[in-house]
């Protein structure tokens, strides 16, 4: 008989969505944490990462010598960043918070959210309310710099099937499959099915609920103005120069006036 059936909130990540990000993502593998820290060297000040998940960028960023404060919305990301920062002798301030409410009474010299993670704020109002909240705790001078997909995600198609094994010989799977695409919204929704798979048995299933808001280039940029950053700019695929067409991800930064 297959293990118990777990649901859980829209862009949640729970512990198997957790284990498989710090498998598919190892530190420093993947092209933005370099680039992040490039970027944030010159920053003489405390930094802030929402959506911080398991510390892939928040961790070298405490090794480079950076003062970094985070929160994620899932407690099973931050379990894992607690513990890999405790493991490298760091103890940063972690807190379970969401975008559209976070606060702190410190103002931070950077805000950095890498990964498109802000995508997953998949109603327009609430991005640009979340934009102001960013803002609002930046130091004056203080920058932003986000992460974003491109429009061309909304035109994907098919399933997304993928498989790891654990260092115990568990069988990770996800099978994520859409729900639909809001053309006029910008939003699509899809599902994904995660399992743990022992001895050739089924012995846990978790399925997430996903949703996000994807942005033109011309239209973010806009956005961030209107809240009232300056010195708006973008580059494409973590590379010094502006977006291409068929870049997969876009960088944009911005300073708080």
């Amino acid at each position: 008989m297959p293990g118990k059936t777990t649901t859980t909130a829209t862009n949640r990540y729970g512990s198997i969505a957790a284990e498989i990000y710090d498998i598919d993502k190892p530190f420093g593998a993947l092209p933005d944490t370099a680039f992040h820290l490039r970027r944030l060297a010159d920053v003489d000040g405390p930094i802030l990462e929402p959506a911080c998940g398991s510390g892939r960028t928040l961790v070298p960023l405490l090794e480079a010598g950076h003062h970094v404060t985070g929160f994620d919305t899932s407690p099973e990301m931050l379990a894992n960043c607690r513990d890999r920062c405790v493991a490298r002798g760091f103890a940063p301030d972690l807190s379970l918070q969401r975008f559209e409410t976070f606060t702190y009474e410190t103002r931070f010299a950077a805000i950095v959210i890498p990964g498109a993670s802000f995508t997953f704020i998949g109603d327009f109002a609430v991005a640009m309310a979340v934009l102001r909240r960013f803002y609002d705790h930046l130091a004056p001078g203080g920058r932003l710099i986000v992460d974003l997909d491109g429009l061309a995600f909304l035109a994907a198609t098919g399933e997304d099937r993928r498989c790891w094994t654990t260092e115990d010989g568990d069988l990770l799977t996800c099978t994520g499959a859409r729900l639909g695409v809001d053309w006029v919204a910008q939003r699509e929704r899809h599902h994904i099915r995660y399992e743990r798979w022992r001895d050739n048995r089924l012995v846990d299933t978790q399925i997430e609920p996903m949703e996000r808001r994807l942005w033109g280039v011309d239209e973010f940029g806009l956005a961030l103005d209107a809240v009232g950053f300056s010195d708006v700019a973008v580059t494409g695929n973590y590379r010094p120069r502006p977006p291409r067409a068929g870049d997969r991800i876009f960088t944009f930064e911005a300073v708080r006036k």
